[in-house]
């Protein structure tokens, strides 16, 4: 038997408008990408990814993405929709600073779900 073909996982990272309200109640955009660079090391550490890459498009994209186009996007190979779970829940965990909030206060993820494309024989 052999083992099943990885998921391929283009998770989509939006910035919300609280992000650019910074500062704001003792929160500094610092922070915010001191908890962001967490959850990317986090998601690295995960059993069951295999990280590809990533893309930014800060530059080009100017106030809060809460659809298509996003900010940036991470690319991984995830064993199973379990650990795509664990991935997204990241934003749930993650603490911004000595705040109260979590990551998911200043940034949303979505996950697309699909298989590497491969030429098929027909």
């Amino acid at each position: 038997m052999t083992a099943a073909a990885p998921l391929r996982v283009l998770f989509c990272i939006g910035i919300n408008q609280n992000f650019f309200d910074l500062p704001r109640d003792g929160v500094t955009a610092g922070d915010v990408w001191t908890a962001f660079v967490a959850m990317m090391d986090g998601i690295k550490a995960l059993p069951g990814v295999d990280f590809i890459g990533d893309i930014d498009d800060d530059s080009h994209l100017v106030g809060p993405s809460d659809t298509w186009p996003w900010t940036c996007y991470l690319l991984a190979d995830v064993d199973s929709q379990e650990t795509v779970k664990a991935v997204c829940d990241l934003f749930r965990t993650v603490h911004i600073g000595r705040s109260e909030w979590k990551l998911w206060k200043y940034a949303k993820i979505e996950a697309r779900i699909g298989r590497a494309l491969t030429p098929r024989e027909y």
